[in-house]
């Protein structure tokens, strides 16, 4: 399937999610450098939002990326990676639109194929175990696989997710034996956090509340607490997933102020609950366990709206 679509091209854009997660980069530069070794003929780029320094430092070609779009410029295939629709490409969508062909890589379940050609997998561990499978084994170099294997160590919790299905840990020995740095993956890049991103953690923990007889809860972080721990996005990663391991918890949720009155929301829950219809109904998306959504209003109004759609299910 893949090999076919690169065949026919000339030029190929790669580009992943707004705010790249371990699993959006790891996937767009391991299939990045696997067709820049292999497919020589082609003049391909990748487009990501600024990703975290410890991802900079351990996978190949991070120089390579690409932070705003070529202007006028007209790919032949466009590969959109772990993107559930269009409008998440964000600052690349405009090369999505305008390239002649668009092939989409993806394991969201909200996906809705919005691509010409499409692979989604809802039950696959990852996007980067999706390009596994789509990859030459023989031609997968040491480069692409730590790429990958980051990838699904961050999508998984280093294995520790429902979604990690035998297949997922073979698939990660494989890449194991060509020689990657496995344990420098997972400790630089999920395991190890900077002191602000230790404090702003803390302060969520804090400052957390349950409700629903103890089934949820929930914490949020304003801007100006954001600005006065010196904190970005990226620093908030594994806030909501640190929520939900409390006992007793069935949905955790965690927020923050990207705007006046408007908050991301991240959602992560049990196996009594599809956050991913939750996100849904207020326009976002995600996994079954894990989804988000960006909503307007004040906190405690989100909040109320979430519920209710939480208890329907509960």
């Amino acid at each position: 399937m893949l090999n076919r679509a690169l065949l026919q091209a000339k030029t190929v854009a790669i580009a992943g999610h707004v705010r790249p997660d371990g699993d959006c980069v790891g996937s767009c530069m391991g299939l990045y450098q696997y067709i820049k070794e292999w497919y020589k003929e082609i003049e391909v780029d990748v487009y990501l939002e600024e990703i975290p320094e410890s991802f900079k430092k351990l996978i190949g070609a991070a120089g390579d990326i690409l932070h705003t779009a070529k202007e006028g410029k007209e790919y032949d295939l466009f590969i959109a990676m772990d993107c559930g629709d269009a409008g998440r490409l964000g600052f690349s969508g405009a090369l999505f639109e305008q390239a002649r062909t668009t092939f989409c890589i993806d394991h969201h379940v909200s996906n809705a194929s919005f691509a010409d050609e499409n692979y989604i997998v809802p039950e696959a561990s990852s996007t980067s175990e999706l390009v596994y499978g789509l990859l030459e084994k023989e031609k997968i170099t040491t480069e692409v696989a730590e790429c990958l294997y980051l990838g699904i160590v961050h999508d998984t919790g280093v294995f520790g997710y429902s979604c990690t299905s035998p297949e997922t840990m073979e698939i990660a020995a494989d890449l194991m034996r060509r020689g990657i740095r496995s344990c420098e993956i997972i400790d630089k890049t999920f395991y190890e956090k900077t002191y602000a991103q230790n404090q702003i953690l803390g302060r969520a923990l804090l400052e957390s509340f349950l409700f629903m007889d103890g089934k949820c809860i929930v914490s949020y972080i304003s801007k100006k607490i954001m600005d006065f721990h010196e904190v970005t996005a990226k620093d908030l990663e594994g806030i909501v997933s640190q929520l939900r391991v409390t006992n007793g918890v069935k949905v955790a949720m965690f927020l923050y102020e990207t705007a006046p009155q408007e908050y991301k929301v991240s959602l992560r829950s049990s196996d009594d609950v599809d956050v991913s219809k939750v996100a849904q109904y207020f326009g976002g998306g995600g996994h079954k366990k894990a989804a988000g959504v960006t909503m307007k209003g004040t906190v405690h109004d989100i909040i109320n709206n979430l519920s209710e759609q939480i208890h329907l299910q509960l």
